[in-house]
């Protein structure tokens, strides 16, 4: 962590907080709990992966729908910090509370897992727009960058104890059955989260922001629907949110159903949870090194070969038969999600004008969630209508190529001049 800020340290730190949630309850053990329960209550391998899908449509609309205002009311003074805590709060809470939901309530389970996303997900709206407040234009790769190498590292700490609980009573040597182990996992997520965003509520403040103004509710629905209008205008951003649009959609989707995915194909539950500890291992150095990398071969470059690795892996994933088939996809994966996702954040925050970055990554939000609400419906239908989940996982390929094909009409930052930027800063 050296030659980093104090407030940089403190930002970086939260994703070592939150990842802890994406692979503890959005990648590993919630989905294997869930699909448990929802096996023992009769419900078929296809549908039980089709009702997550749904889910995760669910939680991405609620938050698409309410991240654009959000945002821009949170450009002014003093609100972005407590727009993240509410949000922070919500998801903390709805993932311990995941814990106390009995085993065979899976209807309810997936309730609880959708506050908890929109938690989640809304907390990192806000923790996005707080880059451009903690470091500038010429650090901001790196700082992302390894912000998801950290997480990675982190989240694989609470992970491996996790792991240890399950399998520990899964061989009978601790007194309580794997249901209660995995409660625990769920426990352990919500306190090491709550415990690592400490530094960011301390340290990092609002240092961009629009003066607040009398009817600040009005006026940001007034700014909004300018920003909505102008946005179409500045032809780089809008270019840059069409092909993120439907690149990450597809990232996304593997990310959030790779597990059940995995399950589908008969992998047993304890190497799925193996495989997902070592794909955050590999992960997290390659974060890094997309940061890296983009400084040498910039960020779109690289965003491009993240496409193409994730367009493989679409195409490898419908011909999976074994075990191994499944390791060398994950390590595909774990090659590029971090650093495609690191460098879509600080393409976009060089991108926006300062002032009204919460307002700008709130469609960057809006974007990324309607998204991810059309790729698990996709996965969800394709899977329901063909009794086959390999063919849900290889629709989602046209995603990848409409993505980078759109990706190839963005300018660099560099391209774009400062004049560009000023008029839509001073148009908002």
């Amino acid at each position: 962590m050296k030659g980093f800020s104090k407030e940089e340290k403190s930002w970086i730190f939260y994703d070592w907080a939150n990842s802890a949630y994406s692979i503890i309850i959005t990648t590993a053990v919630l989905p294997l709990f869930y699909k448990a329960a929802a096996t023992n209550a009769g419900v078929s391998a296809a549908n039980s992966t089709a009702y997550l899908g749904y889910t995760i449509a669910i939680a991405t609309f609620i938050l698409a729908m309410i991240s654009p205002i959000l945002g821009t009311i949170a450009d002014y003074q003093g609100y972005k910090k407590k727009f993240f805590t509410f949000f922070f709060i919500l998801g903390v809470s709805a993932t311990g509370l995941l814990a106390f939901i009995p085993s065979d309530q899976w209807l309810l389970l997936l309730m609880c897992y959708t506050i908890a996303t929109v938690g989640s997900a809304g907390a990192n709206v806000f923790y996005d727009a707080f880059l451009v407040d903690v470091s500038d234009e010429k650090r901001m790769n790196r700082v992302s960058a390894f912000g998801f190498g950290l997480g990675y590292i982190g989240s694989t700490i609470p992970f491996i104890i996790s792991i240890a609980i399950i399998i520990l009573s899964q061989i009978e040597l601790l007194p309580f059955s794997t249901t209660i182990a995995s409660k625990i996992a769920f426990l352990i997520t919500a306190l090491w989260w709550l415990l690592f965003t400490i530094p960011l509520l301390k340290n990092v403040h609002q240092f961009h922001y629009i003066e607040r103004e009398a009817i600040l509710v009005v006026n940001s629905f007034k700014r909004l629907g300018k920003t909505i209008i102008e946005i179409k205008k500045y032809r780089p951003l809008f270019l840059f949110l069409l092909a993120y649009f439907f690149y990450i959609d597809g990232v996304g989707t593997i990310i959030s159903m790779s597990t059940a995915y995995g399950t589908d194909l008969g992998i047993g539950s304890t190497d799925l949870l193996i495989i997902l500890f070592v794909t955050q291992v590999v992960a997290a150095p390659f974060a890094i090194l997309y940061g890296r990398l983009a400084e040498k071969f910039t960020e779109k470059n690289m965003l491009y070969v993240g496409i193409i690795i994730y367009i493989i892996v679409c195409i490898y994933a419908y011909f999976l038969e074994t075990t191994i088939d499944f390791w060398i996809l994950a390590m595909l994966v774990a090659s590029s999600q971090g650093g495609i996702q690191a460098l879509s954040r600080s393409y976009y925050a060089k991108l926006v004008p300062k002032k009204n970055a919460n307002e700008f990554f709130g469609f960057y939000n809006i974007f990324g969630k309607f998204a991810s609400i059309m790729g698990p419906l996709l996965v969800g239908f394709t899977a329901q209508m063909t009794g086959n989940s390999k063919m849900g996982v290889f629709s989602l390929v046209i995603l990848f190529i409409v993505g980078i094909m759109a990706l190839l009409f963005v300018p660099k930052p560099n391209e774009i001049s400062l004049k560009e930027v000023a008029e839509v800063g001073k148009g908002l």
